[in-house]
């Protein structure tokens, strides 16, 4: 029997975020607040393949209304730890349900990137932390410069540890947006025979823009194409 029967019986009123459908629904908002970041910041990112002053210029203009930075860090950390939150919680529900293991699991209704989307948010979060300490406070990059994000990114990628860890990062990130994408419209009720198909198209052409975009940064330093620039 599922928590929100139990309430129900028991004569208590669940509150709309307390509800399977509620937890569903902040997954849903913290996502598109997520994906919306997502999108924002590969596009600063990809000034890397323009001249030097270009992403310096961005990271000042950034940095140049603290007040405002700060509200969107502290808007994708509760983002986060929501979307987060929603996860865990569903999926203990689901296990819950199940307490019994099946003897022989058939995975007929679902993809790997949904049976790994939990696993894959850990790793996924895991990340997240090494990047920012990475880049945006430099306490594990090998010469960070704060005035120089150009040859911050160039440095940090030219190890081939780190840009391996990055590559893979984005490939299961493709995975879980593609179905974080599809369930968000799902969520939001936009399920529908006659537009799923498309949906889902959206939800993949997205996914994999995001990680090839990602990718393309580690690659072209690895292979030699972006190079740090003394001077900027």
């Amino acid at each position: 029997m599922s928590a929100t029967a139990v309430s129900i019986a028991s004569g208590q009123k669940l509150r709309f975020w307390q509800t399977t459908v509620g937890k569903k629904a902040v997954m849903a908002v913290t996502g598109f607040i997520l994906f919306g970041f997502l999108i924002g910041h590969l596009a600063g990112n990809l000034q890397i393949f323009l001249p030097p002053e270009k992403i310096n210029h961005y990271a000042e203009l950034l940095h140049s209304a603290p007040a405002l930075l700060w509200a969107a860090r502290l808007t994708l950390l509760v983002s986060v730890i929501l979307h987060m939150w929603a996860a865990l919680v569903l999926t203990k529900v689901q296990w819950d349900a199940r307490p019994v293991k099946y003897f022989r699991k058939e995975n007929l209704n679902s993809s790997y990137a949904s049976r790994t989307m939990i696993w894959g948010g850990v790793i996924i979060a895991a990340f997240v932390i090494f990047h920012l300490l990475h880049f945006t406070f430099g306490s594990v990059h090998p010469n960070f410069d704060p005035k120089n994000v150009y040859n911050n990114v160039i440095i940090g990628f030219q190890s081939i540890p780190v840009s391996v860890f990055y590559m893979v990062a984005m490939v299961l990130l493709c995975m879980h947006l593609y179905h974080g994408l599809w369930s968000m419209f799902q969520s939001l009720g936009l399920d529908h025979p006659k537009y799923t198909p498309w949906l889902k198209r959206f939800a993949k052409v997205f996914a994999y823009l995001i990680a090839i975009g990602n990718i393309s940064i580690p690659a072209a330093v690895l292979a030699g194409f972006l190079k740090p620039v003394a001077g900027v």
